[in-house]
């Protein structure tokens, strides 16, 4: 029966490529490394590294058990700092990433709560709509909206966020209510001239994603005056739910065609690996998921 120890010695040669290398980073000798790595393909019956005098590559079999295994090895790791600081009480700074304008409105409040809660931790957010260097930048964790490319950093799922078409009750007594996305070349939509592809919003038609073409006479660089121009009758404008929720919510603004959204896009907390293991970053984390700020976007 192969030990922890054997499964981390087997990942470190993966993640830095040699044995020498994987030495250093668990500060172990190389014999060990080298039995720990031996005791393992003897356990599972298989080579998983290839050795040369200067690399060491996983094997087919080895990369695809290393993938396997290296969310429950984290999961493992995290669960035992976690007990080791159960006591630890959150102090020092957290550095936090949000989305510009996601962060005031939804991040904020959380963090208000937060502070309250652990009064001897101070808090620094940081406003980026890129995906900034948590690294580079001394940051303890993000909160990401859209896909999130291949990285080492840990992640967690939030929630995910709606794309919607809207416009004014006003508009809507005019012109009339869209019930297919293809009706609204009949209509005035209010364009984004700084989107990727200008004039084409996304829909889910029977199942697939469509890019439905849309035009009008009012267009803007930015949303907020296109919130504001759809709130004033001008046309039906496209955006994340979360962006035009307190609109919606007073009336301003009314959602049409959902039953053709496209698939949501997702929202997750990003963190480097370890860093959960700080009693400030773990506090943080366990607030998220249940924030009611994160339902119904």
């Amino acid at each position: 029966m192969s030990r922890i120890d054997d499964f981390e010695a087997f990942m470190a040669v993966v993640e830095h490529g040699s044995l020498t290398a994987a030495a250093r980073r668990l500060n172990r000798s190389l014999q060990s490394i080298s039995r720990s790595l031996a005791t393992l393909e003897e356990s599972v019956g298989v080579e998983l590294v290839q050795r040369t005098t200067r690399r060491s590559t996983p094997s087919e079999a080895g990369a695809a058990f290393f993938h396997r295994i290296k969310p429950a090895i984290d999961e493992i790791n995290d669960a035992r700092l976690q007990a080791a600081n159960q006591r630890s009480e959150p102090s020092g700074i957290l550095r936090v990433s949000a989305p510009v304008l996601f962060g005031p409105d939804f991040v904020v409040p959380v963090i208000a709560d937060y502070m309250q809660m652990y009064p001897r931790v101070e808090v620094e957010l940081q406003l980026s709509d890129g995906f900034v260097d948590l690294g580079a930048e001394g940051l303890d964790l993000a909160i990401r909206i859209g896909n999130l490319p291949d990285s080492s950093l840990r992640a967690r799922r939030l929630g995910a966020l709606r794309r919607v078409v809207f416009g004014s009750p006003s508009y809507f007594e005019r012109r009339g209510r869209p019930t297919h996305p293809f009706e609204l070349s009949k209509h005035s939509c209010i364009v984004r001239t700084s989107d990727q592809r200008p004039g084409e919003w996304m829909f889910q038609i029977e199942g697939k994603p469509r890019a439905v073409k849309v035009a009008g006479s009012f267009r803007s660089n930015l949303m907020a005056p296109i919130y504001a121009a759809a709130a004033h009758g001008l046309g039906l404008g496209y955006s994340p739910l979360w962006q035009i929720r307190h609109s919606v919510d007073d009336g301003r603004l009314e959602v049409v065609l959902s039953e053709f959204e496209p698939v949501p896009v997702p929202m997750h907390a990003v963190w480097p690996e370890g860093r959960s293991s700080s009693a400030k970053v773990r506090a943080f984390l366990d607030m998220l998921p249940s924030r009611p700020e994160f339902k119904n976007l």
